[in-house]
């Protein structure tokens, strides 16, 4: 049964990213190159925010002050990521195809860095918890929740997809100089983290509910920056079906 929890919660969390990264990014190795120093810049992050706590001996015991220079030294690095790759982006120019998308749309750099981001936030939130899922013990015993492994899961899956539109969020508020959405991104980043304090008093559905409307927030405003809309998500949907309809029409005149 830990077993089956254990697989259970680790497709839950990182399903959905597999999947992402495996149709969007793996075909491309300068995405994952990228993808790779995100992840570098985020574990800078993390050990900014571990030597500050250690520092400050008397705010030691307090986690939230923790966690909220947590969330702006996070912040910090993202817009560190961007101007590094802002930086890099003729040399990027010179190693890819002329064809390719990753120099010639500024929304794909950002989102293969907030996925980037995302994973390796992801990845440090969870593997503990995955670890101990594994057995021999179980939650729910002495007082705890049974639900600990399935919200530790769906919560860790809502901060990777949120890492990756707050990174399509940032860029492109940092390139059209609108602060209003970057301060969006660092507010809806450290309400999300916040809400995390509740799961001490085991107020799950308090944290995940309003978390996973702030996604859909996020994601219906990175859809919009990068140019999406109903409508062309409506043609884009109606030319797939006619393409659909075409090759199956073709299929059934060869045979």
């Amino acid at each position: 049964m830990t077993v089956m929890e254990f697989f259970g919660c680790a497709f839950l969390a990182f399903g959905p990213p597999l999947a992402m990264f495996t149709f969007t990014i793996a075909k491309d190795p300068i995405r994952i190159i990228i993808l790779i120093a995100s992840a570098f810049f985020w574990l800078l992050s993390l050990l900014i925010s571990s030597l500050w706590w250690f520092i400050v001996v008397p705010l030691k015991s307090k986690l939230a002050f923790g966690l909220v220079f947590s969330v702006f030294f996070q912040e910090i690095f993202r817009f560190l990521i961007y101007k590094l790759l802002q930086k890099a982006e003729v040399g990027l120019k010179k190693v890819t195809d002329a064809d390719t998308q990753i120099t010639n749309s500024k929304h794909v750099l950002a989102y293969v860095s907030g996925m980037g981001f995302g994973v390796m936030s992801g990845a440090f939130s969870l593997v503990n918890v995955l670890a101990d899922a594994v057995g021999p013990a179980t939650m729910g015993l002495k007082g705890g929740s049974d639900l600990f492994f399935i919200t530790s899961a769906a919560f860790t899956l809502c901060m990777i997809l949120l890492h990756t539109f707050w990174g399509v969020i940032f860029f492109s508020a940092a390139d059209n100089r609108n602060y209003l959405q970057i301060v969006w991104v660092v507010g809806s980043h450290l309400t999300v983290s916040c809400l995390t304090l509740m799961n001490s008093q085991m107020w799950y559905a308090a944290t995940l509910i309003p978390s996973y409307i702030i996604l859909l927030i996020n994601g219906s405003i990175a859809f919009s920056v990068v140019g999406g809309s109903l409508r062309s998500l409506g043609a884009s949907m109606y030319l797939k079906e006619r393409r659909h309809i075409s090759e199956n029409g073709q299929s059934l005149t060869v045979d």
